[in-house]
């Protein structure tokens, strides 16, 4: 099957979903390719207490199924598949999913990033509960409590000096014995009282049921094994930009799309929102700020090219 669109959304998060309730009052009549895991980092997410207009919080799976309902009212279609191809040196631009072939006149990547984890079951089993990826988005919910954060470079840095604020304590478990972050963080988080750190350590079990209680921490050099009590933990090893579909037809900055004049690609037509692009700020406001903007950028390449 092969349609020829106006505009095609790639990713169903916050900047996804936004572009698509612009394009839609807009009569675009846009198509979102979801992708199977649609609704981006928040559907990982508990306790959403930042995103304005919910002054009593929203749980992250509901504040996105409230954004896809707010899209389909305005007749958004969704299709619930990955995204295999694109091949963006033709005119119209081709997108291929699992089952579909579109043609799009012009089209918005809001792919996102993935926060990268340790990689255990009893991490994966915990994330909501205690472990998180972001601290300025879960750091609130633990003001005057023990806390871990995992990582050596400048996320990690940046995440341990926001919960500084916070937290009663922030001890920075890195596997290394030096950091890779940049001289004038890794200042600023060692003049902090209540950062501490444990070199050459790794985390092996996260340790709770309904809520992380406690780490098992591995010395890397000796091998000993210790349990260490802890009410949150926060895995600070960087993000993966969602950009493998791509395979080398825009231009990437780190790992991340490359834009210029905030939502524009190396392509033209092409158009860009949220955390695939954004490797600062990262934040569900900013990406929903971020689809509003290439929505718009959309509109007015399409009055000016088509």
């Amino acid at each position: 099957m092969e349609i020829q669109e106006k505009l095609v959304i790639i990713g169903s998060g916050p900047a996804g979903l936004t572009a698509a309730i612009y394009a839609a009052r807009g009569s675009l009549n846009p198509v979102v390719i979801s992708g199977r895991e649609a609704g981006g980092q928040l559907m990982l997410t508990t306790d959403v207490d930042d995103f304005p207009g919910f002054p009593e919080g929203i749980q992250g799976p509901d504040l996105m199924a409230r954004m896809k309902k707010q899209a389909e009212r305005f007749s958004t279609k969704f299709i619930d598949e990955d995204v295999i191809s694109v091949d963006l040196k033709r005119r119209p631009f081709e997108i291929k999913s699992e089952t579909c072939n579109l043609l799009t006149e012009t089209l918005i990547i809001a792919t996102g990033a993935s926060a990268m984890w340790l990689g255990l079951p009893s991490e994966q089993k915990l994330i909501g509960k205690g472990v998180s990826s972001c601290a300025v988005c879960d750091g609130y919910f633990f003001k005057d409590k023990d806390v871990i954060v995992v990582g050596g470079g400048d996320t990690a840095m940046r995440e341990a000096q926001h919960l500084s604020k916070l937290c009663k304590s922030v001890t920075i478990v890195h596997r290394r014995d030096s950091l890779r972050a940049q001289s004038a963080l890794q200042n600023l988080v060692k003049s902090k009282p209540n950062i501490k750190f444990i070199w050459n350590t790794e985390v092996i079990e996260c340790l709770g049921d309904e809520k992380i209680k406690a780490v098992k921490l591995k010395d890397v050099k000796s091998g000993k094994i210790k349990e260490m009590p802890i009410d949150g933990l926060f895995v600070a090893i960087g993000h993966k930009p969602n950009v493998e579909f791509l395979k080398g037809q825009l231009e990437l900055d780190k790992g991340y799309i490359k834009v210029k004049n905030e939502t524009h690609a190396s392509v033209d037509g092409v158009f860009v929102a949220g955390d695939v692009s954004d490797y600062h700020f990262r934040q569900a406001v900013t990406a929903a700020g971020a689809g509003c903007k290439a929505t718009m950028d959309v509109e007015e390449y399409l009055e000016a090219n088509v």
